[in-house]
């Protein structure tokens, strides 16, 4: 079993190295967009293509969490995800991330929707409830789950302990 254990740790690992060089090659990607858009001249389009790279910088803020989250609670921790403490801390880290991105990617699909194609207003419209419907869901699952975590305190005190091992 600890074989196996070792495997998924490993396996992990490589998970993490993966969504990190994701989040490298979007920030390589956003930072060639917005140098290619200051030089070209700052105009409505560099405008757009800065909007964009906004964008890609967001989506390797969720990569970069991801790989962090990974390594910290699958690598490092070892941690069982069971128990409601550690499945709140593991999602709030997760949604935090999530949400703001989300909130970047709606903003600028609706910038470019004013300016590109307004037609698109309503998908970028979308994609902000989507995020506002995340975070009630998200806040009524930290309500409850609270409930949870008063029945197992011994959890908080196994978390906190976990907490050490980072430090």
């Amino acid at each position: 079993m600890k074989a196996l254990i070792r495997i998924f740790r490993i396996v992990h690992g490589l998970m993490a190295a993966l969504f990190a060089c994701s989040a490298i090659m979007l920030i390589t990607i956003a930072t060639r967009m917005g140098w290619l858009a200051f030089i070209g001249g700052l105009d409505r389009s560099a405008a757009q293509e800065i909007i964009e790279a906004i964008g890609l910088l967001a989506a390797a803020v969720v990569a970069l969490q991801i790989a962090e989250t990974i390594v910290e609670e699958e690598v490092i921790r070892d941690a069982d995800i069971s128990a409601p403490t550690r499945v709140r801390r593991f999602l709030s880290r997760f949604f935090v991330v999530l949400v703001v991105a989300l909130a970047i990617e709606g903003l600028v699909a609706t910038f470019k929707a004013i300016h590109e194609d307004p037609a698109q207003l309503p998908y970028a419209a979308s994609i902000l409830v989507a995020v506002g419907i995340l975070l009630a869901a998200w806040g009524l699952f930290i309500r409850f789950n609270r409930y949870a975590e008063e029945l197992e305190p011994e959890a908080m005190a196994d978390a906190k302990r976990e907490d050490r091992k980072l430090k």
